[in-house]
């Protein structure tokens, strides 16, 4: 495995899992997409033949750049302007064909937006032992020297992870095909004006997230169905395209205007209706959006 094309290929084919393990820890496409280069640099700097499971290694290492960039996210937290403004997770856009890809799925049953703001407020070690155990079945034996904890120590912060993740208010999202079928009859009433029937898909206590951006302020939200449809109707426009994506594992759209990325929507329906809508307008986080 020393040679140069062979190891990358090899590498290659576990790309997608490692972006989705930094994904999950960090919560940020950018970030997610240095520690997976950095694993590839630190694998071509080692000798390959004396690794075993290859996947694992790798897994391994990106664990530990992630755990690094957490402990040094906190330690600027207080001191960022930046951190102290509240932001929604990247968005991870994917094309969508109607099925879902194996890393999707994970994605899609696992975590969502929801959950990745609750790990946000997990500690960096917690955060690590809880996602690759729980969402990801490494070993605690595993995870142990990652995170500098006893195989024994490293469980106990995974089982406090899960007591804080258990104790939120998550929703459980319809199949990916209903999710679809919902999101296309929200756009469809939209752009028909059609107040009414977008009451019908939102739930009546519907949140919808809007991140403009840091130095736009950060969050904003908005409550109840009525509001939503409200907006929905005043940001409906025919020279504004809706193609229908995966964002984060959920039925989402990217919107754009004249060729040009206007915004991306990720959406959770439960029961047939809207529960949740994140929207992304912030022209750094769409810079880092290739749209399918």
């Amino acid at each position: 495995m020393n040679d140069d094309v062979t190891l990358a290929a090899a590498f290659e084919q576990h790309r997608r899992h490692l972006l989705t393990v930094a994904h999950r820890v960090l919560g940020s496409a950018t970030e997610a997409e240095d520690a997976v280069q950095e694993a590839w640099l630190r694998l071509h700097r080692t000798d390959a033949a004396e690794i075993d499971n290859l996947g694992g290694w790798l897994t391994t290492v990106v664990g530990r750049i992630a755990l690094n960039t957490l402990r040094f996210r906190a330690t600027r937290r207080e001191d960022s302007l930046e951190e102290r403004v509240e932001r929604l997770p990247d968005p991870v856009v994917t094309p969508y064909d109607g099925a879902l890809p194996e890393e999707q799925a994970l994605l899609a049953d696992s975590v969502g937006l929801a959950l990745l703001v609750v790990l946000d407020q997990l500690a960096p070690a917690e955060r690590i032992a809880f996602v690759l155990h729980d969402l990801f079945g490494v070993p605690f034996e595993e995870i142990a020297p990652i995170v500098e904890r006893t195989p024994a120590a490293t469980r106990q912060l995974a089982s406090r992870a899960r007591r804080r993740v258990r104790g939120t208010d998550t929703v459980r999202p319809d199949s990916p095909s209903r999710q679809r079928e919902v999101v296309d009859a929200f756009f469809a009433a939209a752009h028909a004006g059609d107040f009414e029937r977008l009451l019908g898909v939102l739930a009546p206590d519907a949140v919808l997230h809007s991140d403009l951006g840091a130095l736009r302020g950060g969050v904003v939200t908005y409550e109840g169905a009525e509001t939503i449809a409200r907006n929905a109707l005043m940001f409906a426009h025919p020279d504004r395209l809706v193609h229908p994506v995966l964002v984060n594992g959920r039925a989402g759209v990217v919107i754009t205007l004249h060729d040009e990325l206007f915004s991306v929507m990720a959406f959770t329906v439960a029961e047939g209706r809207i529960v949740g809508v994140d929207t992304w307008t912030d022209p750094d986080v769409l810079a880092q959006v290739t749209a399918p």
